[in-house]
């Protein structure tokens, strides 16, 4: 792939640290990010992964579960948003997020403390992310319900019951067990079955 730079504007960079989580991003979009590829920023970091099919197509599975399962509030069910969470400039758009009913913005932004349930589908480039610092940050943000869906291994695993900082249960599903959630603030159980492999 190549990228071609037509521009002749200098984009200044201040020392380490110096930058805010605001700031960071508004370099990033006024840089080229090839499209079709998803940019965020952990624990002050920028990643870019491309978007591929299995990644989409398990996202649309589980935002089609979840908007069928709260009906007309479409708008409490994001992708690829930027959500600002807990610990050094974690700007995270998350695969999927459902929101609060009473959700509310600020600084034109969803805030995390009205975040319910994330999902994660992992790829091969940031995967230790989900498994790390992003689970790391969504505890302790304390969002009730996190995801992490693995299309190469073919199996989810569901983190619970925040606490200090960390998830109190973690449970591993095989691609074909439904996810009972029932017992959760999503109230609903997620099929599996038709998740891709990759």
């Amino acid at each position: 792939m190549t990228i071609s730079l037509e521009r002749t504007e200098r984009i200044e960079m201040a020392e380490p640290g110096e930058l805010t989580l605001d700031q960071l991003f508004d370099l990033l979009e006024r840089m080229p990010v090839p499209e079709g590829y998803k940019v965020e920023i952990v624990e002050g970091t920028v990643y870019m992964a491309p978007q591929r099919d299995v990644h989409w197509d398990t996202i649309f599975e589980v935002a089609t579960a979840l908007r069928e399962r709260f009906g007309g509030k479409k708008r409490l069910v994001k992708s690829d948003v930027r959500i600002d969470f807990p610990g050094e400039k974690n700007g995270f758009c998350p695969d999927i997020a459902k929101l609060a009913e009473n959700a509310k913005k600020e600084n034109g932004r969803w805030r995390c403390q009205d975040v319910e349930f994330v999902a994660e589908v992992i790829s091969k480039g940031t995967g230790t992310n989900d498994y790390g610092p992003k689970k790391a940050a969504y505890a302790a943000a304390e969002i009730a319900v996190y995801l992490i869906i693995d299309p190469y291994l073919g199996r989810c695993r569901v983190f619970t019951h925040p606490q200090d900082g960390e998830y109190k249960r973690d449970l591993t599903l095989a691609y074909g067990e439904p996810i009972d959630l029932t017992d959760t603030v999503l109230g609903m159980t997620l099929q599996t079955e038709d998740f891709p492999r990759d």
